[in-house]
């Protein structure tokens, strides 16, 4: 019933279920990783508009989508109308869908008003859209939170906003800048942006599995739902709400043979991409991994200085094994 494919412009998703854009996680590597499970679609880790035009050799890096399966939407930053447009005509050969952030609350983003800042200002908020809708070849969307705090909540003014100048999609986070990721999400704000616009709403915010994201669903009336960290360490998380929705019935976790099998997977796709210094950045990635596994804190203590693909890649065979 909750599981159907979406319009959002005129790209279709063949699902509603969509991996979140994030900072520093949705890379290439692990998009591809997390295609396997067959999302509706997959976002790009955010990119600088400003960085763009000054063609920063490393943002061009983030929109790498070599061997990926599409629609793909790239998402970009930015508060100033001159990069914002440079950004857009950039992409919009490349991209199926542009996603403006003005969600994050991270405070290097925000300082230069950027991201959830611009929900403290609606006016620029909308020329940046309209620069955006102008420069592009696809449909832009537009990601957000409830507002910036509690005293300035405008989720839905700025939606209503966003349909009006031409906006394809919204996706809402059920938080404030103000809260980061603590707390609940509000999906009653959710919720009421759906109520009070026609384009395609996507919730965002503690959906972690097949029940929240029924229930996320069922609440708050939503076209497609968004999901983030509920998918680090867990790429299943995917195929495994899509089966609930369809069936009513949970899939069994995948086994550790399956968990070992994608890591290395995981790690093969980072090397071919970066070479052996993403064997750091991988620690993360391979902490969500193992994370509630026997002596798992030790394990990620004991991987914490390699730095060689053989040397991980050895040790993740001889952690597997003993469980």
């Amino acid at each position: 019933m909750y599981l159907k494919k979406i319009k959002i412009g005129n790209v279709e998703l063949d699902n509603n279920l969509i991996l979140a854009p994030m900072a520093g996680v949705t890379n290439l590597p692990f998009r591809i990783i997390c295609e396997k499970f067959n999302p509706g679609m997959v976002c790009t880790e955010m990119a600088s508009a400003k960085a763009m035009l000054h063609n920063d050799e490393k943002t061009k890096r983030l929109l790498n989508i070599e061997g990926e399966k599409r629609p793909i939407s790239f998402q970009i930053f930015g508060s100033d109308e001159e990069s914002m447009s440079y950004a857009s005509k950039f992409i919009s050969d490349t991209a199926d869908i542009i996603d403006i952030n003005m969600g994050c609350p991270a405070p290097k983003v925000v300082k230069n008003g950027d991201g959830s800042k611009l929900l403290t200002d609606l006016e620029r908020a909308k020329n940046i859209m309209e620069t955006v809708i102008k420069n592009s070849k696809v449909p832009v969307t537009l990601k957000i939170r409830k507002g910036w705090d509690l005293n300035n909540i405008v989720a839905v003014e700025i939606s209503k906003i966003a349909e009006e100048v031409g906006i394809s999609a919204i996706t809402i986070h059920g938080r404030t800048r103000s809260e980061f990721y603590s707390g609940t999400a509000d999906w009653n704000i959710i919720k009421r942006v759906k109520e009070n616009v026609s384009i395609p709403v996507i919730g965002n915010g503690d959906v972690v599995d097949e029940e929240s994201a029924y229930r996320m669903f069922e609440e708050t009336g939503v076209d497609a739902i968004m999901i983030g960290r509920g998918a680090c360490g867990n790429p299943w998380i995917l195929k495994h709400i899509a089966h609930y929705l369809k069936t009513g019935e949970k899939l069994p976790s995948p086994k550790n043979d399956e968990k070992l099998k994608i890591i290395k997977e995981h790690i093969e796709l980072a090397v071919e991409e970066k070479g052996e210094i993403a064997i750091k950045e991988l620690r993360k990635h391979i902490a969500w991994y193992t994370k509630n596994l026997k002596n798992s804190s030790e394990f990620r203590n004991s991987i914490n200085t390699i730095e060689s693909k053989e040397k991980l890649i050895k040790k993740l065979d001889e952690y597997f094994k003993s469980l």
